[in-house]
């Protein structure tokens, strides 16, 4: 008579994956605990804070770029500063990873951006950029010699311009993993092919200029820079006012460095370079930096429609008076400006910029008012809104007496 067979344990089944609107939903409500127990318990808030960046780095890890995306939609409608902290917090990470290697210092690699205002006529001509090797390896080395990055850092900047759609293309995850392909060429002693890279250099998709026509176009350069992670180059000091002459003098430096590299970048854009201005905008890790190119077109382009207004009615921006008020747009903000006589009267015309729910509306609201100073607009209030004839209600004169 056979034996019988001793039963082969079985395997306990592998917990299920909490779906991608239960993470989302966790994530939401952490950054909201955060958001909410800064003031009332720092300490229980700091504790969440860690939470809330181990959660983070785990939806990274594995690629779960719906459940980043769907907690900050979450968290625009529920309470708009948890949203910015956790934006903040998912760009920060997933724009930095740090490489740790048995009996090695931990290394540390960020992803950059520094957005860039291009003004020409007939546009840039993609064929004609970054064709001055020269010019292309002064402008690498010179975020190192210019003391923007430590003296013991590699900096790779790649050969290309991004415009918004494919700096937009590079999602979190993906940027997770252009960093690991970066770090492994910077740590190479032979050449490592990089096909990420090469494959989020997509080509321009925007607007088409004519010949003669005036463009200003949002272009980003984008970098890498690895270094040891306890560099002493880039600890920012913890005494409050040592903390703001650290970045006051790493904007000075900056600056500096604008001045330095503009005809590096203006060869590096455009066969004729002396055809071309470029503006800055401050380097910061890849999301922030694109969000802050975005946020000064849309300034630019409400700029400019005013500028349009101003010039229909033959009118210098000295000799009107504009009134900016929050106005709800549903899934977003606007803010209205509109345009007075002197003397008074109903509106003769304005615009409106919209502004994601989830902004500070304060600081969107002084933005436009100095903005609007900055083109000759002497005259500025804000407002709590206007009533159906245009007329503001609750004005009071920008900036407050």
């Amino acid at each position: 008579m056979p034996k019988n067979k001793k039963p082969v344990p079985r395997k306990p089944a592998a917990a299920a994956e909490p779906d991608t609107d239960a993470l989302a939903q966790a994530l939401a409500d952490l950054a909201l605990e955060v958001a909410e127990g800064e003031d009332s318990d720092p300490e229980l808030a700091a504790a969440r804070e860690q939470e809330l960046l181990v959660d983070i780095r785990k939806a990274l890890r594995k690629k779960r770029d719906e459940v980043l995306y769907g907690a900050i939609e979450l968290a625009r409608f529920t309470d708009p500063e948890a949203c910015r902290l956790l934006r903040a917090h998912i760009g920060e990470q997933s724009a930095t990873l740090h490489l740790r290697r048995e009996d090695e210092p931990e290394l540390e690699i960020d992803a950059f951006l520094i957005p860039l205002f291009v003004r020409s006529t007939g546009g840039l001509v993609a064929e004609e950029t970054f064709a001055d090797d020269a010019a292309y390896e002064e402008l690498a080395n010179s975020f190192v010699a210019a003391e923007l990055d430590s003296p013991r850092a590699k900096v790779a900047l790649v050969r290309h311009a991004y415009d918004l759609a494919e700096a937009d293309h590079i999602g979190y995850s993906a940027l997770q993993e252009l960093l690991r392909e970066a770090a492994a060429s910077l740590t190479s002693k032979k050449p490592v092919a990089a096909p990420l890279l090469e494959a989020s250099i997509r080509g321009w998709t925007g607007e088409r200029f004519a010949p003669d026509e005036t463009a200003m176009e949002l272009r980003f350069l984008f970098g890498f820079s690895l270094k040891r992670a306890d560099d002493p180059f880039y600890a920012v000091p913890k005494d409050e006012i040592d903390a703001d002459v650290y970045f006051a003098d790493r904007m000075r430096r900056y600056r500096a460095w604008t001045e330095r590299v503009a005809p590096l970048v203006r060869r590096c854009l455009a066969a004729d370079p002396d055809s071309i201005s470029v503006d800055f905008l401050y380097q910061d890790l890849f999301h922030g930096a694109k969000e802050q190119g975005v946020s000064e077109l849309a300034m630019l382009g409400t700029l400019a429609e005013i500028n349009r207004l101003l010039a229909g009615k033959e009118l210098a921006a000295d000799r009107v008076r504009a009134v900016v008020a929050p106005l709800d747009a549903g899934e977003h903000i606007e803010l209205r400006v509109n345009l007075y006589a002197l003397d008074g009267g109903p509106p003769w015309g304005g615009t409106a910029k919209p502004v994601d729910l989830a902004a500070d509306l304060g600081a969107e609201v002084d933005e436009l008012c100095d903005a609007l100073g900055s083109i000759g607009i002497d005259d500025v209030s804000t407002a709590d809104g206007f009533d159906d004839q245009g007329h503001p209600e609750g004005a009071q004169p920008y900036p407050p007496g």
